[in-house]
């Protein structure tokens, strides 16, 4: 079952799991993981804590400390999710030791309400970076034109990072602006560049839905045929956007202070159109120098029937602009398809956290009724 996984790691691709909680934690299936399919870090949001803190049992009785005690909902939700994932990081340490601090990372994520306020988002990232004490940790700062400057002060106080909710290119290129920023000043505030990390995580998945709805109500051949193609061509220039970006002298320079890349992170892998194969975003996003976080299902997809004989990315960018450049003669615009997905982004991140919320709540209240 692994060895499509070792041909995707031997391909350069790190493997990350979208998805953490307390049962892989204590049930061995992170570790088992790192052990056997060549995981290498963990993303984590607030649905997948509230998936998680569904089954009771796992948390119950540091539930039921926190409701003896009086916790807030915030401060439980903090107390729960911090344990998790400073845990996991214990797990991904020799991960992360082994490759020199380039993987083995496990991130969490500021408080999404807070993604259109830079400060706060700051010391959000700050706390966070306290509370869990891992140098393995990522910090999860959503790339909103206010989140921007954020990344870049929460870098320059020595805190890695990973961008999240990026979909389009021009976005990006400010991503990669502000992590140019954020090291200089790192540097520059005495930091060691060499222990701090990165990854932009760049959503995929989400793309060809939102265009495909485009093209499924224009309904001519042409459209159908452009169908399932948009999020592919769109991930394949991010990362040419990337080579050009890190190409540069103002990256060698960085480099030669220690700096590592902030290497592009596929988010949002899974497949959601049943009629596209289960491992298309990860067979057809194949580089070496990415990172591909994948929910467990499609990890056990590729394991099973995934293809990595070779790079699907570079050397396809002019193919990938044709991609964008007839859906725009659709009428399918870019600029407008990116910009909703960011809105609705912000939206469900924002819900996300309001379903963490609630869970907890109904999780304290039970453990306070007995």
């Amino acid at each position: 079952m692994t060895d499509r996984l070792r041909e995707l790691n031997d391909a350069g691709v790190a493997i990350w799991l979208d998805d953490l909680s307390r049962e892989r934690l204590t049930g061995g299936s992170l570790q088992r993981f790192v052990n056997e399919n060549y995981l290498k870090g963990v993303t984590s949001n607030p649905t997948i804590f509230a998936k998680a803190l569904t089954d009771a049992g796992e948390y119950a009785s540091e539930v039921a400390e926190l409701a003896e005690r009086g916790a807030t909902v915030d401060e439980a939700v903090r107390k729960l999710t911090t344990d998790d994932v400073r845990d996991a990081c214990d797990v991904l340490r020799p991960v992360y030791d082994r490759t020199g601090g380039v993987d083995g990372r496990v991130s969490i994520e500021v408080d999404p309400r807070l993604a259109r306020k830079t400060g706060e988002t700051v010391d959000e990232a700050k706390e966070l970076w306290r509370i869990v004490d891992r140098e393995n940790l990522y910090i999860k700062i959503p790339a909103t034109v206010e989140g921007l400057t954020a990344i870049t002060a929460t870098l320059a106080e020595g805190i890695s990072v990973n961008v999240t909710l990026i979909f389009s290119i021009e976005r990006y290129q400010a991503v990669m602006d502000a992590f140019f920023d954020g090291m200089e000043q790192a540097r520059d505030n005495g930091h060691d560049l060499s222990r701090m990390g990165s990854v932009a995580s760049f959503f995929v998945s989400r793309v060809d839905t939102e265009v495909d709805k485009r093209l499924d109500a224009i309904g001519s051949a042409e459209a159908r045929e452009l169908r399932g193609k948009a999020a592919v061509a769109n991930a394949r220039l991010a990362f040419e956007a990337y080579e050009q970006a890190f190409g540069t002298e103002r990256w060698a320079t960085l480099a030669a202070a220690g700096a590592k890349p902030q290497r592009p992170l596929w988010a949002s892998t899974g497949t959601k159109d049943p009629a596209y194969s289960d491992v298309l975003y990860v067979d057809e996003l194949v580089t070496d120098g990415v990172v591909n976080t994948m929910p467990e299902a499609t990890m056990n997809a590729f394991a099973d029937h995934g293809t990595a004989a070779g790079d699907t990315v570079r050397g396809r960018y002019d193919e990938a602009r044709q991609v964008i450049e007839r859906l725009e003669s659709l009428g399918v615009s870019y600029t407008d398809v990116v910009t909703v997905l960011e809105e609705e982004g912000v939206d469900k991140f924002d819900g996300s956290w309001e379903e963490l919320h609630a869970t907890v709540t109904e999780a304290l209240g039970k453990a306070a009724r007995g």
